[in-house]
């Protein structure tokens, strides 16, 4: 015994009682294994459970080899312990991303989405037009009477933030209201005829109107659901 050094002892009698602690729990890591307990888990739980079983048993047999004088690096067990390795970073990756925190909803931007619809709508009347801008500059009352009601809800539920369905949704109602007008005489387009004393103003010509609908249901509508 006064051959080996005392460091090598220590190292022995080191290894031999990781081993005891290791043999006793290991036996009841094994019996949790099995396919009626690993249903229950998540599936990131699961996975971890399994790729800790390949890398503890993969462990013990390279140490085997290890005992016999055998290097890892010349045994087929070398490509085994790289597999593990990249399922490791893989793991890793995956349990990061289920903590990290969960991206912001999406905004929609009512203003850059008004110009859009005043630049494909090239036959607006200058009073249309004007209303356009001034809502594509959060200007005109009917947006300084919705900034003041998200304003007043922000305040009284905090909690309840507007999602982007229900901002689309007041945009497309407000366009439409811009757009195809009250309706009342069956005339949809943003160019409608006007009683004037009882003359009536010469009808736009129905392949604009057409046009104008079109790109509102078929174009913009369409477009902004997507972002949904």
């Amino acid at each position: 015994m006064d051959v080996i050094p005392e460091a090598v002892m220590e190292a022995v009698r080191r290894t031999s009682n990781n081993l005891d602690e290791f043999e006793a729990q290991f036996a009841e890591f094994v019996a949790l294994c099995k396919p009626e307990v690993l249903a229950r888990l998540d599936p990131l739980e699961r996975a971890q459970s399994l790729l800790l079983l390949a890398k503890a048993t993969t462990t013990l047999y390279t140490l085997n080899l290890r005992c016999s004088g055998v290097h890892p690096d010349d045994h087929p067990v070398k490509s085994e312990l790289e597999r593990l390795s990249l399922y490791q970073e893989k793991l890793e990756r995956f349990i990061d991303l289920s903590k990290a925190p969960l991206r912001p909803l999406a905004t929609l931007n009512s203003q850059a989405a008004t110009r859009f619809i005043e630049h494909s709508l090239p036959h607006l009347t200058p009073e249309q037009r004007q209303s356009m801008r001034e809502i594509s500059r959060g200007e005109g009352p009917k947006m300084k009477y919705l900034e003041s009601n998200v304003h007043k809800k922000r305040k009284c539920q905090s909690m309840e933030k507007q999602s982007v369905r229900t901002a689309a949704q007041d945009f497309l109602e407000k366009a439409a209201c811009e757009l195809l007008g009250d309706n009342k005489g069956g005339f949809q387009g943003p160019l409608q005829p006007q009683d004037s004393d009882g003359d009536h103003l010469p009808v736009i010509p129905s392949p604009v109107v057409s046009v104008n609908v079109y790109i509102y249901k078929f174009v913009l509508y369409p477009l902004l659901q997507n972002i949904l």
